[in-house]
């Protein structure tokens, strides 16, 4: 018997990574999984059958993050399949490589893109969730920055920006929806 028997979390970017890896041993300690992918199918497909393979049920769920209306329904879907939401792993995240003083290079789609998976898409995730939680009793929620967001230093000035918005962001629900 599991700690998380009973419990059911939503990992964002779920079928590869960092995501992969925690919706396995989210599973393992007896959670069942929801996998979020955008573009990755195949690769959360076989995420889902490995969790299963562990005995837990799971299912995937493809969501475009950074649209608020595409979060609401991931969750409700998390919700109608799997029966409730008790965790939520913001994984999911997003990066164009350009070197640091390259100001010109880092366009307008690029920040947008960015700040829409990143930041935006952690948000839209938690504002559906915190509501589902709550009917429940409670939830945790884990949202992934980097150390990128306290040292301005990555893969672009976007991205440090968006990681240090994720900090910035989790403290603020933390002050705003915490127990």
């Amino acid at each position: 018997m599991g700690k998380l028997d009973g419990k059911v979390a939503l990992i964002t970017g779920g079928g590869t990574g960092i995501g992969r890896a925690t919706a396995l041993l989210l599973a393992e300690h007896g959670a069942n999984v929801a996998v979020n992918y955008s573009r990755s199918k195949d690769d959360a497909e076989q995420t889902v059958a490995d969790v299963e393979a562990t005995g837990r049920k799971a299912i995937a769920v493809q969501a475009n993050i950074s649209a608020d209306a595409s979060c609401r329904t991931m969750v409700d879907t998390v919700v109608s399949d799997l029966g409730r939401l008790d965790i939520l792993v913001n994984n999911a995240g997003t990066t164009r490589m350009v070197p640091l003083d390259d100001l010109e290079g880092l366009t307008e789609d690029d920040w947008d893109a960015i700040i829409g998976v990143n930041v935006k898409g952690t948000f839209f995730c938690c504002r559906a969730a915190i509501p589902k939680m709550k009917e429940v009793g409670g939830g945790q929620i884990v949202n992934t920055a980097s150390i990128a967001g306290t040292t301005g230093q990555g893969s672009s000035i976007a991205y440090s920006t968006s990681k240090a918005g994720i900090i910035c962001m989790t403290q603020s629900l933390a002050v705003s929806q915490a127990p």
